[in-house]
């Protein structure tokens, strides 16, 4: 895909958890969108993802991925992955990542307690309750359970620190808050977990993040459309690119 101008950093997302880590990073590091970076809709419900011109930036057909037309080098850097995205911007800025070998560690394990439970576990929740085409006791059940027992990690964890990897904000909270956006779905309340909604509220709070969470927000609408189901949970996901 060819950079509209170059001198910005392209977003090719979605008004998803996973999209609005990468928008509110952005922000959060400064980057303002339409000054220095810029969001390029890919609609997940129409099937924009299995478009070759994706494809070839984010092979999993998954968004978000990210163009940066001045990479480590010099030269443009295309990256897919939500947690890679996150680390490259803090290396590239220096912020939200610890300069010290413990401090970057402990924020590590914590992004990776994002991107191999609490978006996986979540996103299954969310089908399961919500998208499934039939209700299925068992996995309603296994999936916001597991939810709840993550929620209580993060609790528990939160009682100790100001942030979910110490006194300083981090790309973890940044990748685990769209999250928990969508609690009221996921078949929880946040006074259960107090320690969660104080950390939630703080972050929810911030500038970058109000600015972040609205970006293509305006272009998502309903999962109504059969087509739409189809492109998200269907054999169209399984086809061979």
């Amino acid at each position: 895909m060819k950079n509209t101008k170059k001198e910005m950093i392209d977003i090719y997302s979605w008004a998803t958890p996973n999209g609005h880590k990468v928008h509110i990073m952005m922000e959060e590091c400064g980057y303002r969108l339409g000054r220095d970076w810029q969001a390029h809709p890919v609609d997940i419900s129409a099937g924009d993802q299995f478009k070759k011109e994706f494809l070839k930036i984010s092979p999993n057909n998954k968004i978000p991925a990210m163009v940066d037309p001045h990479g480590p080098d010099g030269q443009p850097i295309a990256l897919f992955e939500s947690g890679a995205i996150l680390l490259y911007l803090a290396s590239k800025t220096g912020l939200f990542l610890p300069k010290t070998t413990r401090g970057k560690f402990e924020v590590m394990q914590w992004l990776m307690f994002q991107m191999g439970g609490v978006g996986p576990m979540l996103g299954q929740t969310h089908h399961f309750r919500i998208y499934a085409p039939e209700k299925v006791p068992y996995a309603i059940d296994r999936y916001t359970n597991e939810t709840r027992r993550l929620y209580g990690v993060m609790d528990k964890e939160l009682s100790k620190k100001r942030f979910i990897a110490g006194k300083d904000y981090s790309i973890a909270d940044i990748a685990i808050f769209p999250w928990t956006r969508s609690w009221k779905n996921q078949g929880i309340t946040l006074e259960e977990f107090p320690n969660v909604k104080r950390w939630h509220e703080e972050i929810a709070a911030r500038p970058a993040v109000q600015r972040g969470v609205e970006v293509l927000t305006a272009l998502r609408k309903p999962l109504i459309d059969d087509k739409a189901k189809e492109n998200l949970f269907g054999k169209t996901q399984y086809q061979k690119r």
